[in-house]
Formats: C-alpha cells, sequence, structure tokens
C-alpha cells in the first residue's frame, strides 16, 4: 500500500525484454541498505517488485520486471532509457497517511486534454477512459503516475486537477504537457462503493 506522496524522482537507465516480460534498471537517490529483495517500490504509480538493488557511484540502482499485464494497461511499454519515474517505498506501520490509500495497481491510461499555468500552479484537464469516469467525483481523490491528487470539477470523462507548486517540483507532472499519456488509479473506495452498489 501507498499514500501517493512521492519521496524520490528516478530514472530508468536500461530496459531490456525477457520473453514477456521487461527487466528495468531504475536509478534512484534511495539508501540501498534500506531496499530488500522482494520489496514493493511504485514507479509512477505501478507497484513493482525489487529483483535486485546495488549502490552504482553516487546513485543506487535497482531492479524491476514488468509482466505483459502491466506493459499493456499502463505507461510501463513506453518507458525508455532516461524516462524520470516518480517513486513511493510502501507504507510501514505508523507511516504518515499524507495523502489517500493508493495500491499501486494502475486502472488504465488516462490523457492531459489541456493544461493551464497560472501564479506557479498548473491546472490539468484530464480524460479518463469511459469506464473509469464513472468512479471519479467532484472533491474525490485519484492518483496519477503514483501522485495523490484532489479532483476540482467533472464534465462528463473529463475533469480537473490543480498542481500547487510543491507538487509540480518535486514530481514528473511539471514536465507534463496536454497530449501526455498518464497512469491513473481511481479511489479505491470509490471502486467498493460502486460493486456494492452494482450487488444491489
Amino acid at each position: 500500500m501507498f499514500t501517493g506522496i512521492v519521496t524520490d524522482v528516478g530514472e530508468v537507465i536500461a530496459m531490456t525484454p525477457r520473453g514477456e516480460l521487461r527487466r528495468l534498471r531504475i536509478a534512484c537517490s534511495y539508501d540501498p541498505d534500506g531496499i530488500a529483495l522482494g520489496a514493493s517500490i511504485a514507479c509512477s504509480g505501478v507497484c513493482l517488485t525489487v529483483v535486485a538493488v546495488a549502490r552504482e557511484g553516487a546513485r543506487t540502482v535497482f531492479e524491476v520486471d514488468a509482466a505483459a499485464e502491466t506493459l499493456a494497461v499502463t505507461t510501463v511499454g513506453t518507458w525508455a532509457c532516461g524516462t524520470r519515474v516518480n517513486l513511493e517505498r510502501a507504507l510501514k506501520i505508523g507511516d504518515e497517511l499524507g495523502g489517500h490509500i493508493v495500491t499501486g495497481h494502475v486502472d488504465g491510461v488516462a490523457r492531459v486534454t489541456s493544461r493551464d499555468d497560472f501564479d506557479d500552479m498548473s491546472r490539468f484537464w484530464i480524460e479518463a477512459p469511459r469506464a473509469l469516469s464513472r468512479f471519479i467525483a467532484k472533491k474525490g481523490s485519484v492518483a496519477f503516475d503514483g501522485v495523490s491528487l484532489t479532483v476540482n470539477e467533472v464534465d462528463g470523462d473529463t475533469f480537473s486537477v490543480l498542481l500547487i507548486p510543491h507538487t509540480l517540483s518535486v514530481t514528473t507532472l511539471g514536465a507534463r504537457r496536454a497530449g501526455d499519456a498518464l497512469n491513473i488509479e481511481v479511489d479505491l473506495m470509490a471502486r467498493y462503493a460502486a460493486r456494492l452498489s452494482e450487488a444491489r
């Protein structure tokens, strides 16, 4: 489980096909001694399992495998050497829940339709896949590329979020523009509420 509060921005330094898998090597500033094999790290919102970790020069490099399902429903398949990714370590008991409960199980890919910059902030309008838009509610929570955000306005399949200067500076979202694809995870509570409603 995660909170959607990014703690580092890593860089993809290698992607190697392995049958239906892709092995990714990601450089970051985490302490390698604090990353256990089998640990979960959210990489731009995608929960991936660490299969190797080492110190390489001044940086830590960890390796993860992305399976066919991950490549099909997220942006991971488009990543290349140099791609910057938002990182978050899994929650520990006693950690502050600063964002909202995020599982790292990406629901699909959304697209930025417009960006309006003002007062060092940015308002993004996002188009969600039709199957996911029913889970998006005004003042509800959503995660984009692993970043916890609050929904401001909703208009059909599109909705807006406001990014404050801090979020723009410490995540990859500051570089996003109209047309860019984002991993989206809808609010867990909204998903269960919809399922209960359907069951009735």
